[in-house]
């Protein structure tokens, strides 16, 4: 039997290749081959490995491989319509209001073509192509073994054929920008085999000398697109024939990929070249340290052990199976945590796009839903986990992407609308579109650019850096602009309501026995507008800045529809206590203020908070939590009401019913933001800052009795160690980056028996409600004894 060690703890294997598929160019249906390949990436380049023997498949990626282009979707004729919409809402006449908007409302065109977007203006984000390989004489394998390390990045296929040992190492190099694989022998002379490129359509391949091959293509659209392999060999003979590349009795060989495309005005093949150039000039241990250098250096930050280590001897496959059938393995809870962190560094790297719905990896030519950049919740919770996870650089191209929106969402708000800042609705792309979607039901979602700008409030709130508040406040500022003109009063209460919006996808049966989506102040709006108007005050504040605007905000704040709770105990998702047209729909927007937001929390608003529990139950009672990332959210959800038995069994069930082979999570089909939003919830139950407070442990189940967790990062940019035994904390470290007074909340029935700064106790003071304050001083770090 073999036995667990520490290198094998962050790997995930399986001891047969995934199938290798004819190519496809519709992927909306999951391949059984893919959802067991292993992914590299490195933030632009992506790669699946599926480890075959006979025959291997590399399916690539490139991040701004998008077909589409810019387009002029905002509706001139939209705002003579807003306010016969508004007075139809108003008087409860929702059919007529979504009709009238559906006609006169939505995007000029044919908008993100239903999510199949591939050959209309909007665009999808498509395969690069696939790089395949063959070995004669490789069907019959002994000793086979795939993995890809978490610790390092890199994929391995292992196997022997008679005496011969065969290795391939596969990594997205983060620092040289290409696709590097090694493949060596153990026998001198004993590698040979062929490599090629293709790709389903509007691709060309060509040899580019005796090395190299060539692949090249537009897109629908215009973008052009290149990508380049090299064949580096030590001994034997590399030679093309043709669009195939021949290596024949070599001991070793690197192959190297470089792509670009035309995205923002670039030179593709000139980009390609040089890359492939700069990394061939270095041999592949030159390669392999800078990688491992940069990858570690963002990996390394987090440790986490739950105990149960020693499943890891088990494939992962067999692991989730025993999962699926009732086992426990809080081990592989463990490997889904890092496995997020992973595929965040790998999707998502400065200097490229924000993670689409897959992150960075997709087949085929029309991708599910575009995979673009849906903002009604799915990338959003892509970058849950960046800033708890120290993984901050992580969520810069979700900063720079927000920043880009600016300019078509300024021009979206002026023509749509008639008014002034900027706006973005319920999808977007590469191109910049803003404009509501082709449907109001689910496209007429406003308050999207006020859900992003959260992210920019919590890049500053975990790092207090004022150049970072500098940054992204006037970002913030003019998504405020647009909804301070946006609002208008309600006749019953005189609250300012937004009008037409929607609560993103869902649906209400209005008292005459209708299905309608269009309606007006969804909570999820006024909890996101009282959050963004709240941010921005407070930003304005530290930054004495637009006392004028503070005010203006202020009073807006105080006008705003407020939540309330209905019938059931629950709270209220529309303005009107309107019954659910799907009661256990997948999205659960009106709890926004319990999570991602802040306005609900046990201790701070205990009304609301059961109001949100019942809420949560009477959507698990129907159903709801089919998807993955609804699952992901629940997670979230119940660690918030710190019930870590209910957040522990629904991270069970995202396990057990939205985890793929390769523990891809699955919408269905695949979607990352489930194992981001996974990894964060898991998070979210060891460490929360969200309430002007460090919680440890707030959401701890019985089934993780003795563990740590190791440099997770709380609000006011302080590093978190947490260390418990027999269902108890026991000890923590906090080092703080800031000067400042910090309230710090342990479980019920503990105490901080003692605080230590190298080794010498600290005063801190107990207060009744069961935190401590600790006045801490920059760059110190803090010892807590806990009894």
């Amino acid at each position: 039997m073999r036995t667990t060690s520490q290198e094998d703890l962050w790997k995930i294997w399986y001891r047969e290749p995934a199938p290798i598929e004819a190519p496809t160019t519709n992927a909306w249906k999951d391949s059984p081959g893919w959802v067991r390949a292993l992914p590299i990436g490195n933030g632009r380049l992506g790669a699946m490995i599926y480890g075959g023997t006979e025959e291997e498949r590399i399916q690539l990626n490139e991040k701004s491989l998008w077909s589409g282009q810019p387009q002029d979707a905002d509706n001139p004729d939209a705002p003579r319509y807003l306010p016969e919409i508004r007075r139809l809402l108003f008087e409860g006449k929702y059919a007529q209001a979504q009709q009238l908007a559906a006609e006169k409302f939505v995007c000029r065109g044919a908008g993100s073509g239903h999510g199949n977007g591939a050959n209309v203006p909007f665009g999808c984000y498509q395969m690069l192509g696939d790089l395949r390989l063959t070995f004669d004489g490789h069907r019959e394998v002994q000793d086979y073994r795939r993995e890809l390390n978490l610790q390092t990045g890199i994929a391995r296929v292992v196997y022997r054929v008679g005496n011969v040992r065969y290795t391939r190492e596969h990594f997205a190099s983060l620092e040289d920008q290409v696709l590097v694989i090694r493949l060596v022998s153990s026998q001198k002379g004993a590698l040979s085999f062929d490599a090629t490129l293709s790709r389903p359509e509007r691709g060309m391949v060509n040899a580019a000398g005796r090395t190299e091959l060539l692949l090249s293509g537009e897109l629908m659209g215009g973008l052009r697109y290149t990508a380049k392999l090299r064949a580096i060999s030590e001994g034997g003979k590399v030679t093309t024939e043709g669009q195939v590349l021949r290596v024949r009795e070599a001991d070793a060989v690197t192959l190297l990929l470089a792509a670009a495309t035309s995205y923002e005005g670039k030179e593709p093949l000139s980009l390609t070249n040089k890359m492939m150039r700069d990394a061939a000039r270095k041999d592949y241990r030159l390669l392999k340290d800078a990688h491992l250098d940069a990858h570690q250096r963002l990996f390394y930050r987090v440790g986490l052990s739950l105990g149960g280590e020693e499943a890891s001897r088990l494939p992962t496959d067999e692991r989730l199976e025993r999962v699926k059938r009732g086992e426990p393995d809080p081990h592989l809870v463990a490997l889904y945590f890092q496995f997020g962190r992973y595929l965040l560094i790998a999707s998502s790297q400065p200097g490229t796009l924000p993670a689409n719905l897959q992150g960075i990896w997709a087949d085929g030519i029309q991708t599910p839903w575009n995979c673009d950049y849906h903002t009604d919740i799915n990338v959003q919770m892509n970058y849950w986990i960046a800033e708890v996870g120290a993984l901050p650089e992580c969520a810069e191209p979700l900063i720079e992407f927000i920043d880009r929106l600016r300019e078509p969402g300024r021009k979206t708000a002026r023509v749509h609308y008639g008014l002034s800042g900027w706006v973005v609705h319920t999808v977007t792309n590469v191109w910049g579109f803003t404009s509501p979607g082709e449907r109001p039901e689910w496209g007429q979602f406003p308050a999207a650019a006020g859900w992003l700008c959260q992210h920019l409030w919590e890049r500053y709130a975990f790092s207090l850096d004022k150049k970072v508040l500098k940054r992204v406040y006037p970002i913030m500022k003019e998504a405020a602009e647009f909804y301070l003109q946006f609002l208008v009063p309600e006749p019953k209460h005189g609250w300012l309501v937004t009008a037409p919006s929607i609560s993103p996808e869902n649906a209400f049966r209005t008292v005459d026995g209708q299905t309608v989506s269009v309606c007006y102040a969804p909570t999820m709006d006024m909890q996101i507008l009282r959050e963004l108007f709240t941010n921005c005050i407070e930003a304005s504040r530290i930054l004495g800045v637009d006392e004028g605007f503070r005010q203006r905000l202020e009073e807006a704040r105080a006008r705003l529809a407020p939540m309330q709770i209905g019938i059931h105990g629950q709270l209220q998702e529309w303005i009107e206590d309107f019954d659910e047209a799907d009661p256990g729909h997948r999205h659960m927007s009106h709890l926004y203020g319990l999570h991602p937001g802040n306005q609900i929390t046990p201790r701070g608003t205990p009304d609301l908070a059961r109001a949100a529990r019942v809420s949560l139950e009477r959507r698990l009672a129907h159903g709801g939590g089919h998807t993955g990332w609804s699952r992901a959210w629940l997670v979230n959800f119940w660690a918030r009401l710190e019930d870590g038995e209910r957040a522990y069994e629904n991270l069970m069930a995202l396990l057990k019913q939205s985890t793929l082979p390769n523990l891809f999570d699955t919408h269905p089909p695949f979607q990352i933001d489930g194992n981001l939003g996974g990894a964060a919830g898991i998070a979210e139950m060891l460490l929360q800052s969200h309430a002007g407070e460090i919680h440890l442990l707030p959401a701890l189940p019985r089934a993780w009795q003795e563990g740590y967790v190791q440099g997770l990062r709380a609000r006011g940019n302080v590093r978190v160690d947490i260390f418990w035994k027999g269902g108890k904390l026991t000890r923590a470290v906090l080092r703080m980056a800031v000067d400042g007074s910090y309230r710090i909340r342990i479980p019920a029935g503990q105490r901080v028996e003692l605080v230590t700064h190298n080794g010498r106790p600290v005063p801190f003071e107990t207060t009744g409600d069961g935190t401590v304050t600790l006045q801490a001083r920059s760059n110190h770090t803090y010892n807590l004894i806990v009894r």
